[in-house]
């Protein structure tokens, strides 16, 4: 079992989610977050003066999938989130040494 986690930009999130459900996700975590890279954030004028924005919002989509799943769920998650522009985000794979479900007490890529 696999753990992806994907940065993406806000505007993304609905065409991502789409994309993922469409090739047999069944489920996932999102969370609003903020922060830099490259992009190091903007500056912006509110009411005449100037300041700058350090960390920006972005989508933060958690995965946990079989292995076999992998590739397909990357690339979809790369096609899906592709602007062409700085910013547009990261992914993260880890291996899950065990996942249990609190309900059934279910062990592995069965509670998948």
């Amino acid at each position: 079992m696999k753990k992806i986690e994907a940065i993406v930009k806000p505007i993304k999130l609905s065409i991502l989610r789409d994309s993922l459900i469409e090739i047999g996700v069944t489920g996932m975590t999102i969370s609003e977050v903020k922060g830099f890279g490259k992009q190091k954030g903007y500056k912006e004028i509110f009411r005449g003066a100037e300041y700058e924005v350090h960390f920006l919002p972005k989508i933060k989509l958690e995965l946990f999938i079989s292995d076999n799943m992998v590739e397909k769920v990357v690339k979809t998650i790369k096609e899906s989130a592709y602007t062409g522009e700085i910013g547009d985000g990261k992914i993260f794979i880890t291996s899950v040494e065990e996942a249990i479900k609190i309900r059934t007490g279910e062990i592995g890529d069965n509670i998948l």
